[in-house]
């Protein structure tokens, strides 16, 4: 990995906590049962809020762009999301549930200069980002801006690890890895335990299925561990993630991308020392 897409890497992972923390917090589970969402489980409402920026959209629209669920899954969600409530109303309920987990989550740093200033860089970041061919980027790109700088931040770190998400897609469709093969050999290459990419429902039978594919291609070992030629292909996919994912910061700056890295620290231990976060999920960060 160049010393580049190193940096690219280091700022996806400061940033992905604090876009994460939406679909965990109490305080956003407590917006999403204003609206009349289920919250007996995390999927009603992380599916709302994901999905809202694109629209009224079917389940097909979902299943393609966020690409490693399975579709039956989805079909659980969408559209019977926006029977509870339009994409706009959701929109403006999940920026209520950032105001308030951020403030809840940082306290008086949430109102402070430091953050601010994080912010307007993320932003910068977030508005150099080329989102043609990147449908979940862009549908939170044409949103409009908020006023509080907590906001923009939230914002802005979603604009960029969309834009970097997309790219992984089709990386992950020039690889001709479709939705469960990724993430069977995602597993395969020890990024999180399967168990835990059950969570995207994926079924046992759709799960073995996949493997053997994986297996016939060379790409995968009969007990489920990743050949020589699997690594590789894995190591070329995330490498083209980080490479599709280098101009925002390449626009910012080193001396700006910098100062933003010090930024961040402080917002990002505090994201993860929260505790509302997984110790392994299946973005295989700190693994892979």
């Amino acid at each position: 990995m160049s010393e580049e897409l190193g940096r690219v890497r280091r700022m996806w992972h400061l940033l992905e906590p604090l876009h994460a923390v939406l679909y965990y917090a109490p305080e956003a589970f407590e917006e999403a049962a204003a609206l009349g969402c289920r919250t007996d489980e995390r999927w009603p409402s992380y599916f709302a809020w994901r999905a809202a920026p694109l629209g009224e959209v079917g389940a097909g629209r979902v299943v393609d762009t966020f690409y490693s669920f399975s579709p039956g899954m989805v079909r659980e969600y969408v559209p019977a999301a926006w029977s509870v409530a339009s994409p706009g109303v959701v929109l403006a309920a999940r920026t209520r549930a950032v105001d308030r987990v951020y403030r809840a989550l940082l306290g008086e740093q949430a109102a402070g200069p430091e953050l601010a200033e994080a912010a307007a860089l993320v932003r910068r970041a977030a508005e150099a980002a080329d989102v043609a061919g990147r449908p979940l980027a862009a549908a939170n790109a044409v949103l409009p801006w908020p006023d509080e700088p907590h906001l923009v931040l939230w914002q802005a770190a979603t604009i960029l690890r969309e834009h970097r998400g997309d790219g992984h897609v089709a990386a992950l469709v020039d690889a001709e890895l479709d939705p469960v093969e990724s993430l069977v050999s995602f597993a395969a290459i020890g990024a999180a335990r399967p168990e835990v990419f059950a969570s995207r429902g994926w079924g046992d039978a759709e799960w073995r299925a996949a493997r053997q594919r994986l297996v016939k291609r060379g790409l995968l070992m009969e007990d489920g561990t990743a050949t020589e030629a699997g690594r590789a292909l894995r190591t070329e996919v995330e490498r083209r993630t980080d490479e599709a994912a280098v101009a925002p910061w390449r626009a910012l700056g080193e001396e700006a991308r910098g100062r933003l890295v010090e930024l961040l620290g402080p917002l990002w231990v505090a994201a993860i020392g929260s505790g509302l976060l997984p110790s392994e999920t299946t973005l295989g960060i700190g693994k892979a």
